[in-house]
């Protein structure tokens, strides 16, 4: 019986190329994208690494996320940090300004922060004469939060600005577009006031 004289050790292997490197091909280029474009690469390779994934929840879920980060970082650092005051302070003084004097726990929820990041924002703003603690008349230990006269003014006048930036964040919608993105948004809104949502307390 005749026998390869070929040996097994030297015996020419073909060469592997880059693409054929396992992993190699699921690896975007993301080199060009920034924090909002990267959405949609995103997207695509969770949805070949991952099939069972729904895309369209996804989809929904990053893009509020990251439009809304980059939403509130425009808006502190063109708006509230040259105000004087930070995004956390210009929440709670804006649920102040609404309602007019708040017990701090009630306002802590309404803002959606915690009772810990109230108290100091509100020593914060109190030093900055903004905001006072005045006591609570149906609670001999209760303490209402309200904004000073120079607070309200100063908060006014830097939501005017706040506001115009806002309709230039508005501005790649028609009124019609608008309408119904904020409908949409309603819907969203009521659907995370169920009990299934984890909520602060």
């Amino acid at each position: 019986m005749k026998t390869s004289s070929t040996d097994p050790a030297t015996e020419a292997k073909p060469e592997v190329g880059p693409a054929e490197v396992p992993g190699q091909a699921e690896v975007p280029d993301v080199s060009h994208r920034d924090f909002l474009s990267f959405s949609d690469v995103a997207i695509k390779v969770t949805q070949r690494r991952l099939p069972s994934v729904d895309p369209g929840a996804m989809e929904m879920v990053l893009l509020l996320h990251r439009v809304t980060n980059a939403l509130v970082y425009d808006l502190e650092s063109t708006v509230h940090r040259p105000a004087g005051w930070s995004w956390g302070a210009f929440r709670l003084l804006f649920t102040v300004w609404v309602s007019g004097s708040l017990e701090s726990k009630k306002a802590a929820k309404l803002a959606g922060m915690s009772r810990a990041a109230v108290s100091s924002l509100t020593n914060t703003l109190e030093a900055s004469g903004l905001m006072a603690r005045t006591p609570d008349p149906t609670d001999r230990r209760g303490v209402l939060l309200k904004l000073t006269p120079a607070g309200k003014q100063s908060f006014e006048k830097a939501f005017l600005h706040h506001n115009a930036r806002e309709r230039e964040w508005a501005s790649p919608f028609t009124p019609d577009e608008l309408q119904t993105f904020i409908y949409l948004l309603e819907k969203l809104n009521t659907a995370g006031q169920q009990a299934w949502v984890s909520h602060r307390d």
